[in-house]
């Protein structure tokens, strides 16, 4: 880390990962390099946005001396091997959601950090908004009693075409990575990991989740009731409910929006609408500098164990709609003996 601060090296080059640059400098942040697996794509993205290294491959990024910490912007399924490359090398890995493919590939990951004594954090955004911190604060003042139930959706219409990445089985297509990790990370951080699952799903021709739901049960009888849909475009909004009172989250409630907390008789006691620059994305990497800079490998906010845990509630889901992913079975194939992933690194 040199006086200007970390040097932030992003990782793929498509729109997210545009979006995050954007954010990153308009926050003051440094973006000293990007990577793709091609160097015209790297070049052309480093040209848009003003940053001094282009690189061709993942692991001349992540080998990069004026790169502190690598963002992971890849689709899902590379996830994992991309923040691998980029430990080993010494960076500090800020993982764009769902951490990984599934959840052994995430304790993979988890364990290889701590190993090396580097930040791994899920870039789930949302965590970090200013209307969220204000909620936790609400709850944690007892404003609507005790919270009991989160109902949340995330449901967008996004392209039907077969070959879409969203339709696609080897690119972690389908509703349940990209829209359900919203509600169920939420409801994992209002009430702790699920000790119980259900759930069912619609498919697509492709093989795809269209749509699923379901319910999340945690320890002490609070629940978690999602729907996730990739071909409908419903009110996004999400409700707290209490035994003194209920939040309100307004339309689009995982991005910057207001809240509304009211009594049990649905008096409003308040509302509320924090101001956010730009869309949010530069507040993860500042928790992430801050871990760095405080000498500690994780947060309160998006600790890596809840991340893996996370991951294990999906492939609870995933479970119980019967779906798993190619990348899944060919993994479970040369690793018939079932063996830990510290087993797996230890046999090389």
């Amino acid at each position: 880390m040199t006086d200007g601060g970390l040097g932030w090296g992003i990782l793929a080059t498509g729109w997210i990962a545009h979006t995050f640059a954007q954010d990153l400098q308009d926050a003051g942040l440094r973006v000293a390099a990007v990577g793709s697996r091609t160097a015209e794509r790297a070049q052309s993205f480093a040209d848009e946005h003003g940053i001094p290294h282009a690189h061709g491959s993942w692991a001349a990024l992540a080998g990069d001396p004026t790169v502190d910490v690598v963002y992971v912007a890849t689709p899902h399924p590379f996830h994992a091997e991309a923040a691998r490359i980029a430990l080993e090398h010494g960076k500090h890995v800020l993982v764009e959601k769902p951490f990984t493919l599934y959840a052994a590939e995430a304790e993979e990951i988890v364990a290889l950090a701590e190993e090396r004594g580097l930040v791994v954090l899920e870039a789930m955004w949302t965590r970090f908004l200013p209307h969220m911190t204000e909620i936790h604060q609400s709850i944690a003042a007892g404003e609507i009693g005790t919270p009991q139930v989160l109902v949340a959706e995330h449901t967008q219409a996004l392209p039907s075409d077969p070959s879409h990445r969203m339709n696609d089985p080897e690119l972690g297509g389908g509703a349940l990575l990209d829209l359900g990790v919203y509600p169920i990370s939420f409801g994992v951080d209002l009430f702790g990991l699920p000790v119980d699952v259900t759930a069912t799903a619609t498919f697509t021709p492709t093989g795809v989740d269209q749509r699923v739901q379901g319910v999340l049960t945690h320890e002490g009888g609070a629940s978690t009731i999602f729907l996730a849909a990739s071909d409908l475009a419903g009110t996004n909004r999400a409700s707290i409910l209490g035994t003194g009172g209920s939040i309100e989250i307004e339309h689009t409630w995982y991005t910057p929006t207001a809240y509304t907390v009211l009594d049990l008789e649905r008096n409003v006691v308040r509302t509320s609408r924090p101001e956010v620059t730009g869309r949010g994305m530069q507040l993860q990497a500042l928790e992430l500098e801050a871990l760095v800079r405080a000498g500690r490998t994780g947060g309160d906010r998006m600790p890596a164990g809840q991340s893996v845990g996370i991951m294990r509630a999906l492939d609870a889901v995933r479970e119980r709609i019967g779906l798993t992913y190619p990348q899944e079975r060919r993994a479970q194939e040369h690793n018939p003996e079932g063996r830990s992933p510290e087993e797996r690194r230890a046999a090389g």
